[in-house]
């Protein structure tokens, strides 16, 4: 400290270096958990002793951390619940006592089940909660549980779950819609195309690209054979001991040769295998306009605003996750209810 700086100084210097560091907005995540009993929808609120107040599971995002994956982190250490992620739900933004906002992201949510069993093996064992952070985890019919809320701006996401249930539009599984990770130049490859390799960014993109998967369930990959797309869901496949399926139509080949058909295998694949288990397809730029116009197709009119509509579509190991109603509409389709999109 100079000669001409107080003490005061020096300390209000040291806070404002201190805060420019901290972001202005402090990011967390968490879910409604949610099941049907005798007909009636219950959620799980937990208890926090510090503050005496009933609140949905959540907690801050840790560095480094993708919300998606502390949203399932913090509930399964706040309710002991393995989760699932469902459709997205309105967040909640408020002031903190420091004068930043914290920004809360929710998913309605369900306990994982035997069909998303292959998503829990790629996840890291979370520590539960100590007693002094949350006491009590309690199942709550909806409306109870609308009263039971300390904060009256936690009922936002209460009501839109409550609405989707009451259309029949809460129950999703998820159609992940891959693009592979940054691959090796044309040029610097020269070798057959169906070998063009990842990049070492491209392989910490598939990497990181676990926990989000999980995150979601996904319990089926199917792939274009190429070897930059195969090796993106590699990484996932081994870590829950999934086998890989290769779909020839997804290839950029194949494609440019027939996009009708690579229309056809995708509109099959939903078809078959949508609403009913969490699936990721994996596939080229060139195909992502094609599998994007299926999914628009199933989507309802919110939904299939939030699609991509232009190159590049999808970043380079980002995700579009369609969800997917398990029950059919009245023409026997199931519909996209909800898109978001995910960089690992």
């Amino acid at each position: 400290m100079s000669s001409g700086t107080t003490v005061a100084e020096a300390a209000r210097a040291a806070r404002t270096a201190r805060d420019a560091r901290r972001p202005a907005v402090v990011e967390a995540a968490g879910a409604l958990v949610w099941r049907v009993r005798q007909g009636r929808l219950q959620v799980a609120l937990v208890h926090r002793p510090r503050y005496r107040d009933w609140s949905w599971p959540k907690g801050k995002v840790e560095p480094g951390e993708h919300v998606t994956v502390a949203a399932i982190r913090e509930v399964e250490e706040e309710t002991g619940l393995p989760i699932v992620l469902g459709r997205p739900l309105p967040g909640l933004q408020y002031a903190l006592n420091d004068g930043r906002h914290k920004r809360v992201h929710y998913w309605a949510a369900q306990v994982a089940g035997r069909p998303e069993g292959p998503a829990l093996h790629a996840r890291p064992p979370f520590a539960p909660a100590a007693a002094t952070e949350i006491d009590r985890v309690a199942w709550m019919d909806a409306e109870v549980a609308r009263r039971k809320l300390t904060r009256r701006a936690d009922a936002e996401p209460l009501d839109a779950l409550v609405r989707a249930h009451t259309k029949g539009r809460l129950d999703t599984r998820a159609v992940v819609v891959v693009r592979h990770g940054r691959a090796r130049s044309r040029a610097a490859h020269g070798a057959e195309e169906l070998t063009r390799p990842l990049t070492p960014v491209g392989r910490r993109q598939a990497e990181d690209l676990v926990p989000l998967l999980s995150a979601f369930g996904v319990a089926e990959l199917v792939t274009s054979p190429w070897a930059r797309c195969h090796g993106t869901v590699e990484p996932y496949a081994t870590a829950a001991g999934l086998p890989i399926g290769e779909l020839e139509p997804l290839t950029e080949h194949a494609h440019a040769h027939d996009p009708g058909a690579t229309a056809d295998a995708v509109e099959a694949l939903i078809a078959a295998r949508a609403g009913q288990v969490d699936l990721a397809l994996c596939t080229h730029r060139p195909v992502l306009p094609t599998v994007v116009g299926v999914l628009a197709g199933h989507a309802r009119t919110k939904a299939r605003a939030e699609l991509p509509t232009a190159d590049p579509w999808l970043h380079p190991g980002e995700m579009l996750v369609a969800h997917v109603a398990t029950a059919a509409d009245e023409r026997g389709r199931r519909r996209v209810l909800a898109v978001e999109r995910h960089l690992p």
